[in-house]
């Protein structure tokens, strides 16, 4: 297994899912941009916010290949099928807890279901599987992450 293999996955997953969920959101089967609403984080600029927010995803893109690596070194096997399995993982954790609990009691711009008029926020709260940005958002995050992780998954195990 290679390190170098699994951030060369990392790289190539995080375009694949990058691409598809732009892909998604002009064809209006969802509304999320995670590269903008990453980017809000840092900045109330909308347009640097999307630069820095690209930037970011592509770091959390290696972060998380880095994670996939080690797990697939402790239990000493990498393959595309549990690439994919830890994707949809990924994916699930991504919607439920981090984007739905935990992105809005950090993210300075974000509301949450206690704000209020007078402190109305730049960006609405995902929702529970980020719902709130359409219907088809599960579906198209779900497919998303599953292609990430079975890309890396394909890269440390060809890379042996």
């Amino acid at each position: 297994m290679s390190v170098w293999a699994a951030l060369a996955g990392g790289f190539v997953g995080t375009v694949v899912l990058t691409t598809a969920l732009r892909t998604a959101n002009e064809l209006r089967l969802t509304r999320t941009d995670l590269p903008f609403l990453l980017g809000t984080l840092f900045t109330k600029d909308r347009n640097r916010a999307k630069a820095i927010g690209y930037l970011a995803h592509f770091v959390n893109g290696q972060v998380f290949a880095l994670l996939y690596y080690a797990v697939f070194a402790a239990i000493g096997q990498a393959s595309w099928w549990l690439g994919a399995v830890f994707g949809l993982l990924h994916g699930m954790v991504a919607g439920t807890a981090i984007v739905n609990i935990l992105l809005p009691l950090v993210h300075p711009r974000m509301g949450t279901p206690f704000t209020s008029a007078p402190t109305a926020a730049q960006i609405e709260p995902p929702g529970f599987l980020m719902l709130n940005y359409g219907r088809g958002t599960p579906a198209v995050m779900l497919a998303g992450h599953v292609a990430y992780g079975a890309i890396i998954g394909a890269f440390v195990a060809v890379a042996g």
